[in-house]
Protein backbone atom coordinates (compact mmCIF):
# COMPACT_ATOMS: atom_id res chain seq x y z
CA UNK A 1 0.00 0.00 0.00
CA UNK A 2 1.03 3.59 -0.61
CA UNK A 3 0.14 6.47 1.71
CA UNK A 4 0.54 9.90 0.13
CA UNK A 5 -0.43 12.10 3.11
CA UNK A 6 1.52 12.09 6.36
CA UNK A 7 3.08 14.45 8.87
CA UNK A 8 6.17 12.43 9.72
CA UNK A 9 8.87 14.92 8.81
CA UNK A 10 10.05 15.50 12.37
CA UNK A 11 9.64 18.79 14.25
CA UNK A 12 8.41 20.91 11.34
CA UNK A 13 4.65 21.04 11.99
CA UNK A 14 2.02 19.47 14.28
CA UNK A 15 3.04 15.92 13.39
CA UNK A 16 5.91 13.77 14.65
CA UNK A 17 8.16 15.66 17.04
CA UNK A 18 11.37 13.61 16.86
CA UNK A 19 13.23 11.40 14.43
CA UNK A 20 12.74 8.50 16.82
CA UNK A 21 8.96 8.97 16.79
CA UNK A 22 8.92 9.12 12.99
CA UNK A 23 11.00 5.95 12.72
CA UNK A 24 8.68 4.08 15.11
CA UNK A 25 5.67 5.06 13.00
CA UNK A 26 7.39 4.14 9.76
CA UNK A 27 8.18 0.67 11.12
CA UNK A 28 4.57 0.31 12.29
CA UNK A 29 3.36 1.27 8.80
CA UNK A 30 5.67 -1.27 7.19
CA UNK A 31 4.32 -3.98 9.50
CA UNK A 32 0.83 -3.15 8.21
CA UNK A 33 1.80 -3.37 4.55
CA UNK A 34 2.70 0.21 3.64
CA UNK A 35 5.56 0.19 1.12
CA UNK A 36 5.74 3.92 0.33
CA UNK A 37 4.84 7.04 2.27
CA UNK A 38 4.88 10.68 1.23
CA UNK A 39 5.95 13.26 3.81
CA UNK A 40 3.60 16.23 3.45
CA UNK A 41 4.23 18.89 6.10
CA UNK A 42 1.77 21.76 6.39
CA UNK A 43 2.62 24.87 4.42
CA UNK A 44 0.65 27.98 3.51
CA UNK A 45 0.48 28.96 -0.15
CA UNK A 46 1.56 32.44 0.96
CA UNK A 47 4.76 30.91 2.36
CA UNK A 48 5.81 29.09 -0.80
CA UNK A 49 7.20 32.20 -2.54
CA UNK A 50 10.20 31.92 -0.22
CA UNK A 51 10.85 28.35 -1.36
CA UNK A 52 10.90 25.16 0.67
CA UNK A 53 11.83 26.02 4.26
CA UNK A 54 15.44 24.98 4.96
CA UNK A 55 14.34 23.19 8.14
CA UNK A 56 12.32 20.78 5.99
CA UNK A 57 15.35 19.91 3.85
CA UNK A 58 17.39 19.37 7.01
CA UNK A 59 14.68 17.23 8.64
CA UNK A 60 14.35 15.11 5.51
CA UNK A 61 18.09 14.46 5.41
CA UNK A 62 18.17 13.38 9.05
CA UNK A 63 15.08 11.18 8.76
CA UNK A 64 16.31 9.56 5.54
CA UNK A 65 19.53 8.54 7.29
CA UNK A 66 17.63 6.92 10.18
CA UNK A 67 14.57 5.49 8.41
CA UNK A 68 14.05 1.77 7.78
CA UNK A 69 14.29 0.39 4.24
CA UNK A 70 10.49 0.31 4.02
CA UNK A 71 8.36 2.25 3.61
CA UNK A 72 10.21 4.23 0.98
CA UNK A 73 10.10 7.97 1.63
CA UNK A 74 8.84 10.59 -0.82
CA UNK A 75 8.51 14.34 -0.41
CA UNK A 76 5.80 16.94 -0.94
CA UNK A 77 3.80 19.40 1.14
CA UNK A 78 0.18 19.81 2.17
CA UNK A 79 -0.44 23.33 0.98
CA UNK A 80 -3.23 25.38 2.55
CA UNK A 81 -4.62 27.60 -0.20
CA UNK A 82 -4.88 30.79 1.82
CA UNK A 83 -4.16 32.61 -1.46
CA UNK A 84 -3.88 31.54 -5.11
CA UNK A 85 -1.07 29.02 -5.51
CA UNK A 86 2.13 30.79 -6.63
CA UNK A 87 3.86 29.66 -9.81
CA UNK A 88 6.96 28.67 -7.82
CA UNK A 89 5.15 25.46 -6.87
CA UNK A 90 5.11 24.46 -10.54
CA UNK A 91 8.88 25.02 -10.73
CA UNK A 92 10.07 23.35 -7.54
CA UNK A 93 9.33 19.62 -7.41
CA UNK A 94 9.87 19.46 -3.64
CA UNK A 95 6.44 21.02 -3.16
CA UNK A 96 4.77 18.32 -5.28
CA UNK A 97 4.27 14.61 -4.68
CA UNK A 98 7.58 12.95 -5.58
CA UNK A 99 8.20 15.77 -8.04
CA UNK A 100 5.15 14.84 -10.12
CA UNK A 101 2.45 17.20 -11.41
CA UNK A 102 0.27 16.29 -8.42
CA UNK A 103 0.13 18.78 -5.54
CA UNK A 104 -1.66 18.06 -2.25
CA UNK A 105 -3.85 21.00 -1.25
CA UNK A 106 -6.33 21.83 1.48
CA UNK A 107 -8.69 24.62 2.54
CA UNK A 108 -10.15 26.10 5.71
CA UNK A 109 -13.10 23.97 6.81
CA UNK A 110 -15.78 26.62 6.25
CA UNK A 111 -14.85 27.52 2.68
CA UNK A 112 -17.64 27.91 0.11
CA UNK A 113 -17.97 25.37 -2.68
CA UNK A 114 -17.51 27.95 -5.44
CA UNK A 115 -14.31 29.24 -3.83
CA UNK A 116 -12.94 25.68 -3.80
CA UNK A 117 -13.71 25.24 -7.50
CA UNK A 118 -12.06 28.54 -8.44
CA UNK A 119 -8.93 27.78 -6.41
CA UNK A 120 -8.60 24.29 -7.88
CA UNK A 121 -9.04 25.74 -11.38
CA UNK A 122 -6.15 28.12 -10.74
CA UNK A 123 -3.93 25.21 -9.65
CA UNK A 124 -4.78 23.39 -12.87
CA UNK A 125 -3.94 26.50 -14.90
CA UNK A 126 -0.38 26.19 -13.58
CA UNK A 127 -0.12 22.81 -15.30
CA UNK A 128 -0.56 20.91 -12.03
CA UNK A 129 -3.08 18.34 -10.84
CA UNK A 130 -4.62 19.35 -7.50
CA UNK A 131 -5.09 16.45 -5.10
CA UNK A 132 -7.59 17.71 -2.55
CA UNK A 133 -6.90 16.40 0.93
CA UNK A 134 -9.85 15.10 2.95
CA UNK A 135 -12.70 16.85 1.05
CA UNK A 136 -15.18 15.45 3.57
CA UNK A 137 -13.84 17.96 6.13
CA UNK A 138 -15.22 20.97 4.30
CA UNK A 139 -18.70 22.13 5.25
CA UNK A 140 -19.50 22.76 1.57
CA UNK A 141 -18.66 19.14 0.65
CA UNK A 142 -21.37 17.08 -1.04
CA UNK A 143 -21.34 14.66 -3.96
CA UNK A 144 -22.71 17.41 -6.23
CA UNK A 145 -20.06 19.90 -5.10
CA UNK A 146 -17.24 17.38 -5.47
CA UNK A 147 -18.47 16.46 -8.95
CA UNK A 148 -18.02 20.13 -9.88
CA UNK A 149 -14.61 20.31 -8.22
CA UNK A 150 -13.46 17.33 -10.25
CA UNK A 151 -14.26 19.14 -13.53
CA UNK A 152 -11.14 21.22 -12.86
CA UNK A 153 -9.03 18.06 -13.13
CA UNK A 154 -8.73 17.74 -9.36
CA UNK A 155 -8.49 14.36 -7.66
CA UNK A 156 -9.85 13.52 -4.22
CA UNK A 157 -7.97 12.01 -1.27
CA UNK A 158 -10.39 10.50 1.24
CA UNK A 159 -9.29 10.10 4.85
CA UNK A 160 -8.96 6.41 5.75
CA UNK A 161 -9.97 6.73 9.39
CA UNK A 162 -12.84 9.08 8.65
CA UNK A 163 -14.30 6.54 6.21
CA UNK A 164 -14.74 4.22 9.20
CA UNK A 165 -16.26 6.88 11.46
CA UNK A 166 -19.98 6.76 12.36
CA UNK A 167 -20.17 10.55 12.62
CA UNK A 168 -21.35 13.07 9.99
CA UNK A 169 -17.90 13.61 8.52
CA UNK A 170 -17.62 9.87 7.99
CA UNK A 171 -21.01 9.87 6.33
CA UNK A 172 -19.82 12.55 3.91
CA UNK A 173 -16.70 10.54 3.09
CA UNK A 174 -18.71 7.37 2.48
CA UNK A 175 -21.17 9.31 0.31
CA UNK A 176 -18.26 10.35 -1.93
CA UNK A 177 -17.05 6.77 -2.10
CA UNK A 178 -20.57 5.56 -2.93
CA UNK A 179 -20.76 8.13 -5.74
CA UNK A 180 -17.42 7.04 -7.24
CA UNK A 181 -15.80 10.37 -6.36
CA UNK A 182 -12.80 9.17 -4.33
CA UNK A 183 -9.44 8.56 -6.02
CA UNK A 184 -7.13 7.52 -3.18
CA UNK A 185 -7.19 6.99 0.58
CA UNK A 186 -4.53 8.27 2.96
CA UNK A 187 -4.10 8.18 6.72
CA UNK A 188 -2.96 11.77 7.46
CA UNK A 189 -0.70 10.28 10.14
CA UNK A 190 0.58 12.80 12.70
CA UNK A 191 3.04 10.55 14.50
CA UNK A 192 0.40 8.09 15.73
CA UNK A 193 -1.01 4.70 14.73
CA UNK A 194 -3.18 5.72 11.76
CA UNK A 195 -2.72 3.65 8.60
CA UNK A 196 -4.73 2.91 5.50
CA UNK A 197 -4.79 -0.82 6.29
CA UNK A 198 -8.10 -0.79 8.18
CA UNK A 199 -10.16 0.74 5.39
CA UNK A 200 -8.41 -1.45 2.79
CA UNK A 201 -9.31 -4.52 4.85
CA UNK A 202 -12.89 -3.35 5.45
CA UNK A 203 -13.48 -2.84 1.74
CA UNK A 204 -11.90 -6.18 0.87
CA UNK A 205 -14.01 -8.01 3.45
CA UNK A 206 -17.13 -6.49 1.89
CA UNK A 207 -16.23 -7.76 -1.57
CA UNK A 208 -14.71 -4.53 -2.89
CA UNK A 209 -11.14 -5.78 -3.21
CA UNK A 210 -10.64 -4.24 -6.66
CA UNK A 211 -11.75 -0.84 -5.42
CA UNK A 212 -9.55 -1.19 -2.33
CA UNK A 213 -6.50 -1.87 -4.51
CA UNK A 214 -7.22 1.17 -6.67
CA UNK A 215 -7.63 3.45 -3.66
CA UNK A 216 -4.69 2.18 -1.61
CA UNK A 217 -2.23 0.87 -4.19
CA UNK A 218 -2.77 1.48 -7.89
CA UNK A 219 -3.90 5.11 -7.97
CA UNK A 220 -1.32 6.23 -5.40
CA UNK A 221 1.33 4.45 -7.48
CA UNK A 222 0.10 6.25 -10.59
CA UNK A 223 0.47 9.58 -8.76
CA UNK A 224 4.01 8.75 -7.66
CA UNK A 225 4.85 7.87 -11.25
CA UNK A 226 3.13 10.99 -12.62
CA UNK A 227 0.51 9.00 -14.51
CA UNK A 228 -3.25 9.44 -14.77
CA UNK A 229 -5.34 7.83 -12.08
CA UNK A 230 -8.15 5.36 -12.83
CA UNK A 231 -11.75 6.03 -11.88
CA UNK A 232 -12.86 3.99 -8.88
CA UNK A 233 -16.28 2.37 -9.21
CA UNK A 234 -18.91 3.44 -6.68
CA UNK A 235 -18.78 1.27 -3.58
CA UNK A 236 -20.86 1.34 -0.42
CA UNK A 237 -18.75 0.96 2.69
CA UNK A 238 -20.92 -0.51 5.44
CA UNK A 239 -19.97 0.12 9.04
CA UNK A 240 -19.99 -2.68 11.56
CA UNK A 241 -22.80 -2.82 14.12
CA UNK A 242 -20.34 -1.80 16.82
CA UNK A 243 -19.37 1.39 15.01
CA UNK A 244 -23.03 2.22 14.38
CA UNK A 245 -23.82 1.76 18.07
CA UNK A 246 -20.99 4.07 19.10
CA UNK A 247 -22.93 6.99 17.65
CA UNK A 248 -25.71 6.45 20.17
CA UNK A 249 -23.56 5.47 23.17
CA UNK A 250 -21.84 8.75 23.81
CA UNK A 251 -19.23 10.87 22.14
CA UNK A 252 -19.73 13.60 19.62
CA UNK A 253 -18.40 14.44 16.19
CA UNK A 254 -14.85 13.24 15.55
Amino acid sequence: MIDLHSHLLPAVDDGARTVEQSVRVLRYMAEHGVTDVCLTPHLLASETEAGVPPRQDAAFAVLSAAAPELPRLHRAAEIMLDRPLPAVVARDGRFRIAGSRYVLVEFPRLIAAQAVRLALSHVAELGLVPLLAHPERYSSCSPDAVSRWRTTGARMQLDANTLLSPYPRGERARALLAAGLGDIVAADNHGDDRTIAAVRDALTEQGAGDEARLLAEENPRAILEDRATVLVDPVELRLSLLKRLRRFMGGGEE
